[in-house]
């Protein structure tokens, strides 16, 4: 079954030095982009991370240091990956919790400030956990009748994951063939920044997730206790986490004026 769309996605997967979005850097990103007229356009590139990528790493993704010297920082391919999804949504394995975070980061240090949160995000691992409970390799078998050669490769997951979601689509008659719908059914908690810090309350305000002030209002907090807020900006948080921040503390000091 094709995907009913209403304008581009792009599928896109990461390879990376570690599992920290604050810290680690991309290795390798393969992004496939599908079209409403079921035109495809896909793209691989190994990025030089600028930090060495710990062999526990290169034994996933088969990319070590020697592989990637001579290749062009994030930074100084960022315009294209940005030109690429700048008017798409997304679909990923995974991809809510990990690639479209890290994807955030690298954009933001690469001095493009685009919102991710306004694309359109389909988690085809969500919706396989949802309905089946495997890996990536288990749910290609399942879904396409299909070994994943060259798994761990960006390309080889990325193609994968888009044969998955519409394999998907076949078997489940009750998803919806909608990307809307397919986030929303993909989504795991209504988080305002993407490594779940601070999320929403029931009605629709701002609350940290986390630490001593968890569940109370962000407004509230940065409100009574202003050293918080600058201990968060020089602490250890994504930069996502950190502008989400930043602009609500605006936002309140602007309805003051």
């Amino acid at each position: 079954m094709e995907l009913n769309l209403k304008k581009p996605i792009c599928f896109f997967d990461l390879e990376t030095t570690g599992v920290n979005v604050a810290k680690d850097r991309i290795v390798e990103i393969a992004i496939l982009k599908v079209f409403p007229n079921g035109n495809k356009e896909s793209h691989t590139w190994r990025v030089n991370p600028g930090m060495p990528i710990p062999p526990e790493s290169t034994a996933i993704h088969g990319i070590n240091d020697e592989m990637v010297a001579n290749e062009p920082t994030f930074k100084e391919i960022a315009p294209k990956v940005y030109g690429l999804i700048k008017d798409s949504d997304l679909g990923g394995f995974n991809s809510n919790r990990f690639d479209i975070p890290l994807l955030a980061e690298e954009l933001l240090r690469a001095e493009i400030d685009f919102d991710l949160k306004k694309a359109l995000a389909v988690d085809v691992q969500t919706i396989f956990h949802k309905m089946e409970k495997r890996t990536l390799e288990a749910a290609y078998r399942f879904y396409c009748n299909k070994d994943l050669l060259d798994a761990h490769s960006a390309a080889a997951d990325t193609n994968a994951t888009y044969e998955v979601l519409k394999a998907q689509l076949e078997r489940y008659p009750n998803l919806e063939n909608d990307i809307a719908s397919l986030a929303d059914f993909s989504s795991h908690k209504n988080h305002a920044d993407f490594a779940g810090y601070i999320s929403y309350d029931e009605n629709g305000e701002e609350v940290f997730s986390f630490g001593k002030y968890k569940g109370k209002l962000v407004t509230e907090i940065l409100n009574k206790d202003s050293g918080y807020f600058g201990w968060l900006l020089n602490a250890d948080f994504p930069l996502y986490t950190k502008k989400v921040l930043t602009r609500i503390r605006l936002q309140k000091l602007n309805t003051k004026l």
